[in-house]
């Protein structure tokens, strides 16, 4: 998860929203993704995709059967239904998205019982820093926008 922290740094310092992910199997790093929809123009350029694009691109194949996802934000429904079609085993989150979160806040995708491929979640992994991460990004966000407002 540190690294996934580490990539979601990356994000920030690009003026994007701060999320990273990592994607390992059997122990060794084989991917790494941070949010990049503002820079690539691409609404799909989450972090999530992004990793598991270059996973998959490193392993010659779509499907990433034994491969475990960390990512610093719980993921939203087209991220979770790319990991599902990659048949991940198990994704580890660190702080829940009430807003739009698909493994337990809003809904809970990789359990639901009518997709026929289900992965493991553990969720609240290094949360309180994932969450200050995003809090402090957004944060200073409200900031530049309200001193850009109040400017003659």
């Amino acid at each position: 998860m540190r690294l996934a922290i580490d990539q979601a740094r990356r994000a920030a310092s690009l003026g994007e929203v701060p999320v990273g992910c990592v994607v390992v199997r059997d122990g060794e790093v084989i991917s790494m993704g941070h949010n990049h929809p503002i820079g690539l123009h691409d609404p799909t350029a989450h972090a999530e995709i992004l990793a598991l694009r270059a996973a998959a691109h490193h392993e010659h194949n779509y499907r990433l059967e034994g491969c475990d996802v960390f990512v610093t934000l719980e993921p939203c429904a087209m991220c979770a239904g790319a990991m599902l079609h990659a048949r991940v085993r198990r994704v580890v989150f660190g702080a829940f998205e009430p807003k739009t979160g698909a493994a337990g806040s809003m809904l809970n995708l990789f359990e639901h019982p009518g997709l026929n491929h289900h992965a493991t979640c553990t969720s609240g992994v290094l949360a309180s820093e994932c969450l200050e991460l995003l809090q402090t990004f957004f944060k200073a966000r409200r900031h530049l926008v309200a001193s850009k407002s109040s400017s003659p």
